[in-house]
């Protein structure tokens, strides 16, 4: 799994490219019962398809998206983007949240196999194909029990042709490797980024041959900013403007009340900037470049919406992993 051209989801036989395409942002707006925004502001369609259609050119093949995105509207378009190169891409999608895709909200989740058979029909429809190639768990905290009759639900659509392989988008390693159990578990999907490190993750995922599929690579946009730059032309994001970021969760470590970067964390990407960007990439390049250094089972997904994002993140691959002697120095500047 250390080539940059192709990596195995699992043991599938599944190769994908050593960089993802996050769909999470072309979903446009949509939010919580609170009026919270969930997603990352109005998108315009078309570009988004042609980002897709320039990440295949450029040897981008992993598209991951979920139906919960912009309340069904992320598939649609990525379904849109890939009719007739099907054949060429490789689609991860997931379930388990509840959503209404009248008013674009989300309203509680169902971790019941009922409802994981009525979301992958809808995916399906939706994705414009017969078969999913990755399906994942979206209940980061499901229990135990349920996951694992999920997991066995799961093997069910295997069987059936209607996936190929699963997955848990998750950040605890015990029900990760409660999904792992199946034969057909193909990866994990959990948070690391330099900011982030996940260590008993990544080991889960040496030990289990399994694809750690790595959201918030870039921290939610914070590792692909210009020093000193705030929000969007120097300010932060409004509620209006659609931007989880404006009204950040629980989760969301990177930025603080209206999209504004938590000054903590800002310092500790001005930290290691030098570092990320050296050789000529950009900031980003350079984020993504770590985390292929920090394993050979990774696969980051930023989140891509435009074409101009979609060429800047190829543009990593031909840098390729970050060398041993930079990844030592970011660790001691980010333990200072």
């Amino acid at each position: 799994m250390d080539d940059m051209r192709g990596r195995t989801l699992g043991h599938s036989g599944i190769t994908v490219g050593a960089l993802g395409f996050g769909c999470w942002a072309i979903g446009g707006a949509w939010q919580n019962t609170d009026g919270d925004p969930l997603g990352w502001g109005a998108v315009d369609d078309d570009e988004s398809v042609a980002a897709v259609r320039r990440a295949l050119d450029l040897g981008i093949t992993f598209f991951d998206t979920a139906d919960a995105y912009g309340t069904g509207h992320s598939e649609t378009v990525l379904g849109r983007a890939l009719r007739g190169h099907r054949d060429e891409a490789v689609i991860a999608t997931k379930w388990g949240n509840l959503f209404d895709a009248r008013t674009r909200t989300a309203h509680g989740q169902d971790a019941t196999p009922g409802h994981a058979r009525r979301a992958l029909t809808a995916s399906l429809r939706r994705l414009g194909t017969e078969y999913v190639d990755l399906y994942q768990l979206h209940i980061s905290d499901a229990p135990l029990d349920a996951a694992a009759e999920l997991r066995d639900t799961c093997e069910e659509f295997v069987r059936e042709g209607l996936i190929r392989t699963y997955a848990w988008s998750t950040d605890d390693p015990e029900r990760a490797a409660l999904f792992a159990q199946g034969e057909h578990c193909a990866a994990v999907q959990h948070a690391c980024n330099v900011l982030q490190d996940a260590p008993e993750m990544l080991a889960l995922c040496a030990e289990r041959g399994l694809a750690s599929v790595n959201r918030s690579p870039l921290a939610m946009g914070l590792l692909a900013r210009n020093p000193g730059a705030g929000a969007d032309a120097g300010t932060g994001w409004t509620r209006g403007s659609g931007d989880i970021r404006a009204v950040p969760p629980a989760w969301l470590h990177w930025f603080g009340e209206g999209g504004l970067p938590v000054p903590e964390q800002a310092a500790r990407v001005d930290a290691v900037r030098d570092l990320l960007t050296s050789g000529g990439r950009t900031l980003a390049q350079g984020a993504l470049a770590w985390l292929w250094a920090r394993s050979p089972h990774t696969v980051p997904i930023p989140g891509i919406r435009s074409v101009a994002q979609a060429e800047e993140n190829a543009g990593a691959l031909r840098y390729g992993p970050l060398g041993a002697a930079e990844m030592k120095e970011i660790a001691t500047l980010l333990a200072a």
